[in-house]
């Protein structure tokens, strides 16, 4: 892990490049919501600005692991699970929960309800690989391919900045 990693999610190109201090070190191919961007609950949008990663889960986890509510499942995500399963939001490999840096923003509440990241479970997250990469497709979180994900992981830190624009 770097001392001076941070992240910038960009919804309009989809990728996500990581940054030690003012140097681009890694770009990643990502999708974030199929409902564009906005910060309220219940929404299905990726929220905007300033966030931090408050926790990192899945590390001792094989590839592809299956997480449901942030815990591995034991499973191990295949194409048949995926073909018994077609309605399940695949969350695999690793999570980054994300928490919100700018209060009434993209933390606690504002006039037209819950903005809180946190809360919300904005991850960065793995996803099962048939799924396409470069476009919106999720529920709100920023999706990767796996191998990229475990990558990820291991570039970060908890309290790592992570900017969504």
């Amino acid at each position: 892990m770097m001392a001076n990693i941070h992240l910038l999610v960009d919804t309009s190109t989809q990728c996500m490049s990581v940054f030690d201090g003012d140097g681009v070190i890694h770009v990643f191919e990502i999708s974030t919501a199929k409902n564009g961007t906005g910060q309220l609950e219940n929404t299905g949008c990726t929220p905007l600005g300033h966030h931090q990663i408050a926790q990192k889960i899945g590390g001792d986890c094989p590839k592809n692991a299956v997480f449901v509510g942030r815990v591995f499942t034991g499973e191990i995500y295949d194409e048949q699970l995926g073909l018994s399963n077609p309605d399940r939001d695949w969350i695999l490999s690793r999570i980054l929960w994300l928490d919100g840096c700018e209060m009434g923003v993209n933390k606690g509440n504002n006039a037209d309800g819950v903005c809180d990241s946190l809360s919300r479970y904005i991850y960065i997250h793995g996803t099962p690989d048939t799924e396409p990469m470069g476009v919106p497709r999720s529920h709100g979180c920023v999706r990767m391919r796996n191998d990229d994900i475990v990558l990820l992981y291991e570039m970060v830190n908890e309290g790592t900045p992570v900017l969504i624009v």
